[in-house]
Order: C-alpha cells, then sequence, then structure tokens
C-alpha cells in the first residue's frame, strides 16, 4: 500500500532522507523510532505528499502522493503531534470534515464518546481553545470515523492520561484489521502489544526493520 523506493530529500546541505526504501502492506502495525533528526518526520510529509523528493519515489496504492494528493489523502489518517491551530468551533471542523471527506457525523461523536469526550456539551467551543487533550481526541475520534486504509499517529498519546490512553488503545485493536498502521513514537512499551513490526532510523537512513 505504500511503496518507498530509493527516497532522497535533502535541506540546503542536510540530507533528511538518505536512499530510504521500505514497503507498508495491509495488516500490518509498525512502530516507527528513532532520535530528533532521524528522518521519521521527513518520511511522513513525504508519505502524506507535503515534501518532494530530490531522487527516488514514493507511491501511495500506486499513486504519487505530490501529483495525486487528493486521491492520496482520500486514503490516509493522519494525527499530528502537535493539533493544528485550527479555529473553527468543534461543530464547524466535525461539518467540514464530513463533507470534504464523507464521514459520518455520528461516528465520530461515537468514537468521541468512547474517548470520553462529550461533543454535544463542546459544539460551540473553538478547537483551538480546548486543552491538549480534548484535541487530542476529537482528532483521534476523527481519524477512526474516517475508516481510512492508512492511519498515521505521530506520538497519539502525548497529551493524553493513562485512562484515555488505554481507551485509544482499545479502539485500534478493535479497528486494526485490513488498514497500515504508522505510529511515529518514543514510546515503544505502549505499542508494544499493537505493533507487528518495527522500524528505526538514524541520520536519515532505515538501521533496523524487523517483524514479528
Amino acid at each position: 500500500m505504500i511503496q518507498i523506493s530509493h527516497v532522497t530529500k535533502k535541506f540546503g546541505q542536510n540530507i533528511s532522507l538518505d536512499n530510504v526504501s521500505c514497503e507498508f502492506r495491509k495488516n500490518e502495525s509498525i512502530a516507527l523510532m528513532g532520535a530528533n533528526g532521524a528522518g521519521k518526520t521527513t518520511l511522513i510529509r513525504s508519505i502524506l505528499g507535503y515534501y518532494h523528493p530530490d531522487a527516488g519515489e514514493v507511491l501511495i496504492n500506486g499513486l504519487n502522493p505530490v501529483k495525486k494528493r487528493v486521491d492520496v489523502l482520500s486514503h490516509i489518517s493522519f494525527v499530528p503531534q502537535l493539533p493544528p491551530p485550527i479555529k473553527l468551533s468543534i461543530d464547524e471542523l466535525i461539518q467540514y470534515v464530513c463533507v470534504s471527506a464523507e464521514v459520518d457525523k455520528e461516528l465520530v461523536k461515537h468514537y468521541a464518546n468512547e474517548m470520553k469526550l462529550d461533543i454535544n456539551a463542546n459544539l460551540n467551543k473553538s478547537f483551538f481553545k480546548l486543552s491538549g487533550g480534548m484535541k487530542q481526541k476529537l482528532l483521534i475520534a476523527i481519524s477512526l470515523a474516517k475508516k481510512s486504509d492508512i492511519i498515521i499517529y505521530d506520538e497519539p498519546t502525548a497529551n493524553l492520561d493513562p485512562k484515555a490512553r488505554d481507551d485509544f488503545y482499545r479502539l485500534l485493536k478493535q479497528n486494526e484489521q485490513e488498514k497500515v498502521l504508522l505510529f511515529v513514537t518514543h514510546r515503544l512499551e505502549e505499542v508494544q502489544e499493537l505493533v507487528n513490526r518495527q522500524i528505526y532510523m538514524d541520520m536519515g537512513k532505515i538501521v533496523s526493520d524487523e517483524r514479528f
């Protein structure tokens, strides 16, 4: 589903990705690890079509994520480490997602409720003014409701309390079939029961790739 072939990405003289090749397939749950600056974020942004590789090729379900970005993103849910500064109310944000990505509003509310986030009591609140934990819960609910083939989480539990983390992992276990789940994480112990593959990056290269 995701093919990364000999991808190099430079920023000035800095090589962020150095001839990286790997594939992510259905029913794989991957922990992507490495120190800051290892190339993890650049790899994710290349998958999302934010970055155009200087060399090599990225294909998502056979499509180039830069040239066919709308089509590619229709298959991907992405929850960033830092929630974006969205100025919409929760109601407006959900309406936008439902129209633009054909997501069921009631399903968003269902997953939010499972994450112990009361949508109805907060509909008119600005997303921007929510607590970090509430933002994360809503973005996770949207990512699950979208029913994507590929779900990418960048440090998804950074703003969640232990109970919310348990809820998150429970929901993922219920929704992991026929998907690629990709976790960018420094907390391997938290996702260890969910993942069946661990990739470690350093200095723009994949230095280990273990399936189990």
